[in-house]
């Protein structure tokens, strides 16, 4: 089968749609104008309506990209790991210094979570899938995954780092960053194991 190239209004669509992940991560949803994302596509602000119908259904596109892309993030760490240690290896990478650092690129969820219940349905029903996303890839990778209990311990263990991740990136104090992520890793480490 041959593989389809996507059109030329596709490969713009998805351009711009990436930038707009990008721009809602680093500035939030009311930080992201129309006019900013069109730029950073390398386009007019002008063809906008030729790709969406509203800022929402754009906000809704690029909620979806970024959240996928989080969750693939956390697929190819687990999945690099041995099974066994697959879990261990996700929290670190998502409680690293690195994903402090890299709030343009990094989780969704820590970095919109807080201005989700003001978006439109669609924007949130986006991110709704991809958290319920990363709370299946969590619970597969539990030890006690499929028996009583390891639902809600996957929502703690998402809830845990997730909430770690947003506290080291609002303080203004390295070391406490550093204490935040460490005492979250550590913790749940002992409960994931």
């Amino acid at each position: 089968m041959r593989k389809m190239t996507p059109s030329a209004k596709e490969a713009t669509h998805d351009r711009i749609v990436e930038a707009a992940a990008r721009a809602i991560r680093r500035s939030g949803y009311n930080g992201t104008g129309v006019a900013d994302i069109m730029k950073d596509a390398g386009l007019t602000h002008g063809g906008f309506y030729a790709h969406f119908a509203s800022r929402e259904a754009m906000l809704a596109e690029a909620a979806d990209r970024a959240g996928g892309e989080s969750v693939a993030v956390m697929e190819r760490v687990a999945a690099a790991a041995p099974p066994q240690q697959a879990l261990r290896e996700l929290l670190k990478a998502y409680l690293s210094k690195a994903h402090v650092e890299g709030v343009e690129t990094g989780c969704a969820t820590a970095a919109l979570g807080s201005e989700m219940p003001r978006q439109a349905p669609e924007v949130r029903r986006a991110a709704t899938r991809r958290i319920k996303e990363m709370i299946d890839l969590v619970a597969r990778h539990l030890p006690d995954w499929g028996k009583r209990g390891a639902h809600e311990r996957a929502l703690v263990t998402l809830s845990t780092a997730v909430g770690a991740l947003v506290l080291a990136r609002a303080v203004d104090d390295t070391r406490l960053s550093d204490a935040l992520r460490e005492a979250a890793l550590k913790h749940l480490s002992s409960t994931t194991d």
